[in-house]
């Protein structure tokens, strides 16, 4: 049906203009960021901890007053960690409603990524330090990702390094989700164990979203490993390690940061000690310049919350997001917002140097390697080598 409406003054329209012409989710006052991420299910407590961090980063610009003058907000839609879902929530944040946001950050996951991020390519959005290190979001085309962390490749190869070094272990097997995440962190151990000329000691795979694990550890079993790499979120990752120990089955567990080493820990409960995690930022107690930033703005944010790496990943991609704006300044596109940071200097938060540049839009190659102690509590891989082993 043909709509009608009023005449509008041209002094009116051309006084409109400039609100018109403004990129979709930047006003005057306030910029608006999306994401979509788990807030329930399996993965819910990385869903929560990205969001967290990223609000404490952007609570603490907003005391400042915000960037150039306008404020910071999140708006987060659970996707219960299942890429349908995260599809849903993509769109609706970029075009289904009538508050488009600016840019997309701190989406959780791989299988989730791998749906969403086309839709944000599409549309020109910034898709801004997604928790996940797959090579899928690596590739030089997406012009309109920026990675913060280290991918996964860069977990596995420093943990089959590990293992070999620290262990002489050479019997290394893999549980892995049965999706893109899993099957990119076994692409990574794969990779690792043939540049040492090695084979794995047995592979087996769980549905994602389940604990489904029994079947898998007893195939896994069957090859008598020394070492297996769990590449999961967290309590399928816990499961196994608990129904293991309760079979006698006692190899080196280590697992990826996308496990959620806290939340892991306090799925394990008593069943943790010795089991190692890859981590992609620095020790969140540590006396580290942008641990110390990240716990003062956790604590103004949140009181009561406990410091952890899922957050602390969460603070430094909302610290990524405020170093763009800045750069930009006051007359905000979104290609400029993605110029300064892929186009421009390294970038330090607090002294955690960011690197990008010509085809390369991941920020960090850090790895750190942990481990969980019989407490549940962390310590850095350094106090298990001093220790002698598990």
């Amino acid at each position: 049906m043909r709509r009608y409406f009023p005449a509008i003054p041209v002094g009116l329209v051309f006084a409109m203009a400039p609100a018109l012409a403004a990129e979709e989710g930047v006003s005057d006052d306030r910029i608006l960021f999306g994401q979509s991420a788990a807030l329930t299910g399996p993965a819910a407590d990385l869903g929560t901890g990205v969001r967290l961090g990223i609000q404490a980063a952007f609570r603490e610009a907003n005391t400042r007053g915000g960037v150039h003058g306008r404020r910071l907000e999140l708006r987060t839609l659970d996707d219960a960690y299942e890429p349908e879902k995260a599809i849903v929530n993509t769109r609706a944040l970029i075009e289904g409603s009538d508050d488009p946001v600016f840019a997309l950050i701190g989406a959780v996951g791989t299988p989730t990524s791998r749906s969403a991020a086309p839709i944000a390519a599409a549309a020109a959005v910034p898709y801004l330090a997604p928790y996940t290190g797959a090579s899928l979001l690596r590739q030089a085309e997406l012009s309109n990702v920026v990675n913060l962390r280290a991918s996964y490749n860069q977990e596995t190869e420093e943990i089959v390094d590990y293992l070999r070094n620290a262990f002489s272990l050479s019997r290394i097997a893999v549980l892995h989700q049965d999706d893109s995440y899993g099957r990119a962190g076994l692409q990574g151990v794969l990779e690792a164990l043939g540049k040492r000329g090695m084979e794995p000691a047995g592979v087996a795979s769980y549905m994602r979203n389940t604990t489904a694990v029994k079947t898998a550890l007893l195939d896994l079993r069957a090859g008598n490993p020394e070492a297996v790499v769990l590449v999961g979120a967290y309590k399928p990752v816990a499961a196994a390690i608990r129904w293991a120990r309760h079979i006698g089955f006692d190899p080196v567990f280590f697992t990826i940061s996308f496990s959620g080493g806290n939340a892991l820990a306090r799925e394990l409960g008593t069943s943790g000690g010795g089991v190692l995690v890859s981590q992609v930022v620095p020790f969140p107690m540590s006396g580290n310049p942008a641990a110390v930033a990240y716990r003062r703005a956790l604590a103004a944010y949140s009181p009561k919350a406990v410091p952890g790496f899922v957050s602390f990943e969460g603070y430094l991609a909302g610290r990524l997001a405020i170093v763009g704006l800045d750069r930009t300044g006051p007359d905000l596109t979104r290609q400029r917002f993605l110029d300064s940071l892929l186009m421009a200097k390294p970038i330090s938060l607090d002294g955690l140097l960011l690197k990008y540049g010509e085809n390369d839009n991941q920020g960090s190659d850090g790895v750190f390697l942990t481990v969980i102690g019989d407490d549940g509590s962390f310590g850095e891989i350094s106090e298990l080598a001093r220790g002698g082993g598990r």
